[in-house]
């Protein structure tokens, strides 16, 4: 049986994807802060591990990745999207917290992923949650669209520095599938163009259903009518 750890399972696109991964038959760990929602989307699946813990907490991280044990695939997703607003009116406190959830956190998962990977001998999978953000940026998001284009580079860094033990590493760059954050955002916008979270799951599905020997570096799923590929 395969196994995957997920990193903000309770809620929105890790939410659909950890659903995704049960019904395909995967051994699921589930990472989030608030155990009860990890519970809910646990329910029914004899495969699901839940392992409460904050991204940002190094030794939470490690207690939950050893609890898990043997691991082929981290879909590393926890992330927030902080203040909307133009960078000086963004607090210094707000922007350490984006960067502590979306880079450093992301990090730590990927350092325990790689770690156990390596050690283990068979390799694995690492699949980054990167954005539409990590290429172009909506306006005044400096924080999350920072963090976004950091993730790109500590996805390359992986997949490189991963090919000795055949660890891969790719990128799913998702625009506005519909979770918490999205209908946070159309709230101001109605006008906005959104796709079902499911379609975002089943990409990262495809993604790490391939074998090792094949890789996605980058792989860019979005709701068909949103502006990306525009000018203004």
């Amino acid at each position: 049986m395969k196994s995957i750890i997920i990193t903000g399972a309770s809620s929105g696109i890790g939410r659909a994807t950890a659903g995704m991964f049960l019904a395909d038959g995967w051994r699921v760990g589930l990472i989030a802060r608030r155990a009860a929602m990890l519970e809910e989307v646990a329910q029914g699946h004899e495969h699901a591990v839940v392992l409460p813990a904050d991204v940002t907490d190094a030794e939470a991280m490690a207690e939950a990745f050893a609890q898990f044990g043997d691991l082929d695939a981290l879909f590393n997703n926890a992330g927030m999207f902080g203040p909307s607003a133009p960078i000086d009116e963004v607090a210094l406190e707000d922007w350490a917290q984006v960067l502590s959830v979306n880079l450093n956190g992301m990090f730590i998962a990927a350092r325990l992923a790689f770690g156990a990977m390596r050690a283990s001998g068979r390799g694995g999978r690492i699949i980054n949650n990167g954005s539409i953000s990590a290429h172009t940026p909506r306006e005044n998001t400096v924080c999350y669209t920072t963090t976004k284009h950091a993730i790109t580079g500590l996805t390359k860094s992986l997949a490189l520095d991963g090919r000795p033990f055949d660890i891969t590493a790719g990128q799913i760059d998702i625009g506005n599938a519909e979770s918490a954050i999205v209908t946070d955002l159309k709230a101001t916008n109605p006008a906005m163009h959104t796709m079902d979270v499911n379609h975002a799951a089943a990409s990262v599905l495809h993604m790490a259903q391939l074998p090792l020997s094949a890789n996605i570096p980058f792989m860019t799923v979005m709701a068909t009518k949103m502006p990306y590929l525009g000018r203004g």
